[in-house]
């Protein structure tokens, strides 16, 4: 068997599991009945599952910190914000009930609104519950686990046991992946990413569901490098099992992971024809994926296409028309930007703004509640430490000699920058949604931020610097302008287009500067030899 397991695991599971249940039953206070047996069960068998899929790694203890700090810290986030946000974040029902995200406040609350009443669960998928959840997935997921396991109370932390046991799982499939095609040395910080990112521990520590298709699309990734470069056909069955769950909680997310997993297949052939069999198998997730995507943006109320691809094109356009409006509307800092510039220009501002939410600067400098403050830059310095990495990422992939692992670092580099493209104009660059979005692509940014660590350490290669240096120098001039803006210090404050016309101009001199200097010194050791 691939998961094998002792009695030993099981001495320390089960007494750990009732104790820790024990103590998120008195913690919530609903008793002692049904919130042992609940919280127990979930956690005996998450904490089974990470047990026997690092004995599956064949992985030391360093490994094994790495998924305990992935699931320990989203549960104990999650515990902790249902008793911080109410005290300290603001006056609002979202923050109130403990929640960090209004969708997962929605979601969270229809879930046990549902499993406490006699309706029966199919009712998820009618029209009416599309503004709660469009997919379903999640909250089939959540209502059964209220209702089967909770019927008494309603308890959140529940579904956060769940999200953080299978974003932790998905750990163990990166490790795989990146091990199998890169080695430990890519695969170690990979993992160490994917287990810290700021942003996905905030949304494993609330019921979301990028967590679960981080994991999923994890799951379906080994799986296809499994199959590829060991010929397993049990690489197909995690395959199956990925797309499984991603077409339950994102079928579009679905049709993204395929385009992005064929393409690597693709590219990766190595003189091996693809099967008839695989091909006919891409096809049916494809359509699959299609349908169910179809059917779920369907139920909003401004798609009215009989097609399946019209339906998909009308949705996404309407929905980030919306969305940038929405933006426009609500931020004074925006509208005027947005006056001055022609519509043509739009999408691409609303692109290029999105890509930097949430802004750091800003998260350092608005007035906040302390705790919501702290979450804000957090979430801003993990992402602003992550754009240098993938920056720098496209351009090992370039320099990186072997062609292989050229053209896959190249398709993974380029599918991630469509990504984080898609997911700014969609979300209209929104600092919440286009943070969330952007992290369901997390296990190829990770790899690629990886690998251009290991390749800077190797090559000793300037390139990362001059991309920091690059950032540097608009974060200071974005947050002289903040500062400005919300502090009384006299300072001046540049022209909103000068500001932007400094940091192109400085930003350009920084990276062909650099590029040139290469260039001279490449032409003087020709020279000298």
């Amino acid at each position: 068997m691939i998961f094998k397991t002792t009695l030993r695991d099981l001495r320390w599971i089960l007494p750990a599991s009732l104790a820790l249940g024990v103590g998120l039953s008195l913690l919530d206070g609903n008793g002692l009945g049904w919130g042992v047996l609940a919280y127990t069960l979930l956690l005996a068998i998450s904490l089974y599952l990470l047990a026997v899929s690092w004995r599956w790694l064949g992985a030391g203890k360093d490994l094994a910190w790495v998924l305990f700090l992935a699931f320990s810290l989203r549960l104990a986030l999650g515990v902790a914000f249902t008793f911080l946000l109410p005290a300290t974040g603001y006056e609002s029902p979202v923050y109130q009930g403990g929640y960090s995200y209004e969708d997962a406040y929605r979601r969270d609350q229809q879930a046990w609104e549902l499993a406490s009443s006699d309706r029966p669960l199919t009712i998820i998928f009618d029209k009416e519950y599309a503004a709660v959840d469009q997919y379903g997935g999640l909250l089939a997921l959540s209502s059964l686990v209220y209702r089967f396991l909770s019927p008494d109370a309603h308890r959140p932390w529940l579904v956060i046991i769940l999200s953080a046991g299978i974003y932790a799982l998905g750990l163990v499939f990166l490790w795989r992946a990146a091990k199998q095609v890169w080695g430990e040395g890519v695969a170690r910080p990979a993992v160490w990413l994917y287990s810290l990112y700021p942003e996905t521990l905030l949304l494993g520590s609330t019921q979301m569901r990028e967590p679960f298709l981080i994991a999923f699309i994890a799951m379906a990734f080994w799986g296809a490098v499994d199959w590829q470069s060991n010929h397993h056909r049990l690489g197909w069955v995690w395959v199956g099992v990925g797309f499984a769950g991603m077409l339950a909680f994102s079928p579009g997310v679905a049709l993204a992971t395929l385009v992005v997993l064929s393409g690597w297949l693709f590219l990766d052939r190595r003189q091996r024809q693809v099967s008839w069999k695989v091909l006919l198998g891409v096809g049916i997730i494809f359509l699959v994926a299609l349908v169910l995507f179809s059917m779920a943006v369907g139920r909003a109320e401004s798609v009215t296409s009989d097609s399946l691809f019209g339906k998909i094109l009308q949705w996404f356009r309407y929905s980030s028309a919306w969305d940038i409006y929405e933006l426009a509307r609500t931020s004074p800092r925006v509208d005027p930007i947005f006056k001055e510039l022609p519509e043509s220009l739009h999408v691409p501002f609303v692109a290029v703004y999105g890509l930097l939410q949430p802004i750091l600067p800003a998260a350092l400098v608005e007035p906040a509640p302390w705790l919501v403050m702290t979450i804000s830059i957090l979430r801003a310095l993990g992402w602003y430490i992550m754009i240098p990495l993938l920056a720098y990422g496209l351009v090992a992939a370039i320099k990186t000699p072997d062609m292989r692992q050229k053209r896959l670092l190249l398709w993974l580099a380029l599918a991630t920058i469509a990504w984080l493209v898609i997911s700014a104009i969609r979300a209209g660059g929104d600092q919440w949604d286009n943070p969330r979005y952007r992290a369901i692509f997390l296990v190829w940014q990770a790899l690629l931020a990886g690998y251009a660590l290991v390749f800077r350490k190797e090559r000793r290669d300037p390139w990362l610097w001059r991309f920091l240096a690059v950032e540097v120098v608009f974060l200071a001039f974005f947050t002289e302008w903040y500062i400005s803006r919300y502090s009384s210090i006299p300072i001046g404050r540049l022209y909103f287009w000068e500001m932007v016309a400094w940091i192109t101009g400085l930003g350009f001199l920084i990276l062909v500067g650099g590029w040139l200097w290469d260039l001279w010194r490449r032409r003087k050791r020709g020279v000298d030899r």
